[in-house]
């Protein structure tokens, strides 16, 4: 019997009700026995997306900082890992409540400098582009960027996962640690907010893909 399961062993009854196929299991289980190349694998695997909740949240001059602590938090607490999610969302709720605590501590949101951003999310643009296009469109998406963080914390959060890394709103909610309806009534008051900070420019309509 695996770790994971024997934790789950109370509450057998309600183990159909979670995902059986959690890609990142077998790699969680070995962590939590000790084996650190199993947990340096999981950090490989999810560090785009953390990276980038954490990026749109605090900033891309943040991000590393609040990804690699992220990171240690969710190692040091594997132990509390009951797999009643999939190690993807525990982690991102991780990543999530860690921006925001660092978001609340600094003062205002300092504008620029949100370049690395698009390079960390589009690394490899598609072929064929003109430099002058290529351009034009990192800029349109450094803008967004910095419309994006008009909006409040856990707002634009909620935009973030379902909008740009499209996670079901259940999962959100097990990352939030927020109601359904919750989840709902933020992601709709983010969109209708980023609307209108957007038709406050009508160049920015031309959003990046």
């Amino acid at each position: 019997m695996t770790v994971s399961s024997q934790l789950d062993t109370p509450v057998a009854g309600t183990l159909a009700l979670r995902d059986p196929v959690d890609p990142d299991r077998e790699l969680v289980e070995h962590a939590r026995r000790g084996d650190t190349g199993a947990f340096g694998e999981l950090v490989e695997r999810h560090r785009g997306v953390v990276y980038r909740v954490a990026a749109r949240i605090v900033g891309p001059d943040e991000a590393d900082d609040v990804s690699q602590d992220a990171f240690l938090r969710a190692f040091h607490r594997l132990g509390h890992f009951r797999g009643e999610s999939s190690f993807r969302a525990w982690l991102l709720r991780i990543t999530h409540n860690t921006a925001l605590n660092a978001a609340a501590r600094r003062v205002p949101e300092p504008v620029g400098g949100t370049a690395e951003l698009g390079e960390e999310a589009d690394s490899s643009p598609p072929s064929g582009r003109q430099p002058a296009s290529l351009l034009e469109r990192s800029e349109r998406r450094e803008r967004l960027e910095l419309k994006l963080r008009e909006l409040r914390s856990e707002d634009r959060a909620v935009l973030v996962l379902r909008d740009i890394e499209g996670l079901p709103y259940e999962e959100i909610a097990q990352v939030t640690d927020s109601p359904l309806g919750s989840v709902k009534g933020r992601l709709h008051r983010a969109r209708g907010e980023l609307i209108e900070i957007l038709r406050r420019n009508t160049y920015d309509w031309e959003l990046p893909e």
